[in-house]
């Protein structure tokens, strides 16, 4: 029998809400989180340890299928709606005096893990009445990775009863919980840069501070090793005029040909009658 996710609600899931409440006030919920879940296999702890945020809450989900009205209480590695050793309990809405069936025990749990997903499984709950051969009841969690939320809404995929073995009930939920990490896409040299320039400004900021507060430095000389820098500058701009310049700067005398004729000398103009006698 298949069943769909139903938005409305009934009587029986208020009455569920406050039972919560209850619980959350009285303190029922323990302490230790998925390690009170019993494992088939302590190889799918680390798997299990990813949902530890989900841990102590009741998630709940109702479904109609036609004169039929259920609804679903799980918890994980918790009492479900307080009843003892439940992880996933039904309630069916029309008797609200009738025991809730137990579909999965906690302390019979699987763990199966992708790299943002994890099925979890608790199997050994009530035996079925009349289907399956009357084997006994299993829930099947399907939590998967949403970035956009803790913990979503419980939803009821389906409950597979119509075979002779292996019937399960199948829940979906989405949390942020079981997300992979992001990964950091920075690389070295992104790295190396973002340390020079911290280290850069820890050396203005800091020298400023120590020349205006410590020196009583004024003006430029406020700025930290102002000599050295200064300095530095002029040696760097000789260094790249000396490496990059084509030509020198003082330019050679202009060439001049040479008179082949020898010049006449001129004859020397002597002044001795202009001195008196």
């Amino acid at each position: 029998m298949k069943v769909v996710n139903s938005q409305g609600g009934g009587p029986f899931l208020v009455w569920t809400l406050v039972v919560q409440l209850i619980l959350c006030g009285s303190g029922v919920y323990t302490s230790d989180g998925t390690k009170n879940c019993k494992l088939l296999s302590e190889a799918e702890r680390n798997v299990l340890n990813r949902l530890e945020p989900l841990a102590h809450r009741n998630f709940t989900a109702e479904i109609k299928n036609g004169s039929e009205s259920y609804t679903y209480v799980f918890q994980l590695c918790g009492d479900a709606a307080g009843v003892p050793k439940a992880g996933v309990v039904q309630f069916e809405n029309q008797k609200t005096e009738s025991k809730p069936t137990v579909i999965g025990l906690y302390g019979a749990t699987e763990a199966i893990g992708g790299s943002d997903w994890v099925m979890l499984i608790y199997r050994d709950g009530d035996n079925y009445d009349q289907h399956c051969s009357k084997e006994k009841r299993k829930a099947m969690v399907m939590i998967s990775c949403d970035r956009k939320t803790d913990a979503g809404q419980m939803k009821v995929v389906r409950e597979d009863r119509d075979r002779l073995q292996d019937c399960f009930y199948l829940f979906e939920l989405d949390s942020s919980a079981v997300c992979p990490a992001l990964e950091s896409h920075i690389s070295t040299g992104s790295i190396i840069l973002i340390i020079g320039f911290c280290l850069l400004a820890v050396y203005l900021i800091g020298g400023f501070l120590y020349q205006r507060l410590i020196v009583g430095a004024k003006g430029m000389e406020q700025f930290p090793n102002y000599a050295f820098w200064v300095e530095f500058g002029n040696l760097t701009a000789d260094g790249c005029d000396f490496v990059c310049r084509s030509r020198n700067r003082e330019e050679a005398p202009a060439y001049r040909g040479v008179a082949s004729e020898p010049l006449e000398e001129e004859p020397e103009e002597r002044d001795d009658h202009l001195l008196p006698m």
